[in-house]
C-alpha cells in the first residue's frame, strides 16, 4: 500500500492507495468509527459493480450500513439530488460523530462531501473514489459541491475528508471513454508543476491505459502527493490551489455549453483546455511554440479528445463561450485569472491577459469545425 499524508493539523488525514482496497474498507476505516455504522452514498452505476464488496467488507467488521443511491451522470451535481442526500442523512439519523461515505467518481465525492459539509453543521466522511478522475484529483483536498445553471462548482464549500481509500483495481471496470477522461487531471499535474512527471507519462502513459496496476499507482501517488503539496500550503484557494484549475477554465465553460452532458466529460474538457492554454501561453509569448505540439501529440496517442473540434453537436460562437468563462470561480474583482504556462511543468496564474487574444484563439479553434 501506497500513502500519501495531507497534513493539515487537525484536519490531517492519509490517502492510501493499493489493488483490491475495496474489499479491505471495513479493516480500514472500523478505528475511525464512535459506532459501528456507516452512510453509503453512491450512483447506480458503481452500486450494480461494487456495492456488494463494499457492504460485505463492512459486515466483516460487523459495521452495519445504510445505501443511498443516485442516478449516475454529471446532471446529478444539482439542487435536486443534494437536497434529496441531505433529507435522507437526517433521515437516517446522522449524528455529527457518524462517518458518510461517498463511493463513486468526482460527482458523488463532490455532492457528497457538500452533504456532509452542510449536515448538522458538518460531519465526516471517507472518499472511496472509484474513478482515475476522483483518485487522482477530486477526491483529495476537500472541495466539495455542485453545479448551478450559470457555471459549474459554483455552490459548495470546503470540508476535508477523514480519509481517501484508492483502489486501482476498480478502474478496471471503468469503460475506456471514462478512463482517458480521468487521465486529463493526470496530465494535468504533469504540466502545473513537475515537467519530470510529463516526461513520465509520456513513456508510461500507454501501460496505464492498458491496465498496469504498477502504472497506474505510480501516477495516482505521483498526483495525489503533488495535490497534497499545494493543498497544505494554500487550502481555501487564496493563491497557489488555483494552480490545480489548469486547462478549467476553458473546460468547464465547455461543459457548460455542452450541458453537463454525456457529449463532454469532465475531464475531456480539462484536456482540451489544457492545451488551449498551453496554446494561449504560447499565444503570449510566454512558452516556446513546440509546448502545445508536444502536449496534444501526447494526448492524441492516448487516443484524447484534443480540440474544441473533437466535440460534437452545437457549441456557442466565441463569445459565447468567453460570457460562459466569465462564470469561473477564479474571477477576481470581476476580471477573470486565467492559468498559463510558461513551459511544460511551469505554471501560473495571471490576470493579464488580452481578451482580444482569447477571442482570436476561440474563433480560430470554432472555425476548425466546420
Amino acid at each position: 500500500m501506497e500513502l500519501v499524508q495531507v497534513p493539515l493539523g487537525e484536519r490531517a488525514y492519509e490517502i492510501r492507495i493499493a489493488e483490491g482496497l475495496l474489499a479491505r474498507t471495513g479493516h480500514q476505516i472500523a478505528p475511525l468509527l464512535r459506532r459501528p455504522r456507516v452512510a453509503i452514498v453512491t450512483d447506480a452505476t458503481v452500486a450494480a459493480l461494487h456495492l456488494d464488496t463494499l457492504v460485505g467488507s463492512l459486515r466483516k467488521e460487523k459495521i452495519d450500513s445504510a445505501v443511498l443511491v443516485l442516478p449516475a451522470g454529471e446532471a446529478t451535481k444539482s439542487w435536486a439530488h443534494f437536497s434529496r442526500t441531505v433529507e435522507w442523512l437526517l433521515e437516517e439519523k446522522i449524528e455529527r460523530n457518524d462517518v458518510v461515505l461517498a463511493f463513486g467518481g468526482g460527482v458523488i465525492g463532490d455532492l457528497v462531501g457538500f452533504a456532509a459539509a452542510v449536515v448538522r453543521r458538518g460531519v465526516r466522511f471517507i472518499q472511496v473514489p472509484t474513478t482515475l478522475l476522483a483518485q487522482v484529483d477530486s477526491s483529495v483536498g476537500g472541495k466539495t459541491g455542485i453545479n448551478a445553471p450559470t457555471g459549474k462548482n459554483l455552490i459548495g464549500a470546503f470540508h476535508q475528508p477523514s480519509l481517501v481509500l484508492a483502489d486501482v483495481t476498480l478502474l478496471g471496470t471503468l469503460p475506456k471513454r471514462d478512463l482517458l477522461a480521468g487521465y486529463g487531471e493526470v496530465v494535468k499535474y504533469g504540466l502545473l508543476g513537475d515537467a519530470r512527471f510529463f516526461e513520465w507519462l509520456e513513456v508510461h502513459g500507454p501501460s496505464l491505459a492498458a491496465g498496469d496496476p504498477g502504472a497506474r499507482i505510480a501516477a495516482v501517488r505521483w498526483a495525489c502527493q503533488m495535490k497534497a503539496a499545494i493543498v497544505v500550503r494554500d487550502e481555501t484557494e487564496q493563491g497557489d490551489r488555483a494552480l490545480l484549475n489548469l486547462g478549467h477554465t476553458f473546460g468547464h465553460a465547455l461543459e457548460a455549453a455542452t450541458g453537463y452532458s454525456d457529449r463532454l466529460l469532465h475531464g475531456e474538457g480539462v484536456a482540451i483546455g489544457c492545451a488551449l492554454a498551453a496554446e494561449l501561453s504560447s499565444r503570449l509569448g510566454l512558452c516556446a511554440q513546440e509546448d502545445p505540439s508536444r502536449i496534444r501529440a501526447h494526448l492524441r496517442h492516448m487516443g484524447m479528445k484534443v480540440d474544441i473540434a473533437d466535440i460534437e453537436g452545437r457549441l456557442p460562437d466565441a463569445r459565447g463561450l468567453m460570457e460562459l468563462m466569465a462564470q469561473d470561480k477564479k474571477v477576481d474583482g470581476g476580471q477573470l485569472r486565467y492559468v498559463l504556462m510558461r513551459g511544460i511543468g511551469q505554471a501560473f496564474v495571471s490576470a493579464a491577459v488580452p481578451q482580444a487574444e482569447v477571442l482570436r484563439l476561440l474563433e480560430r479553434e470554432l472555425a476548425g469545425r466546420a
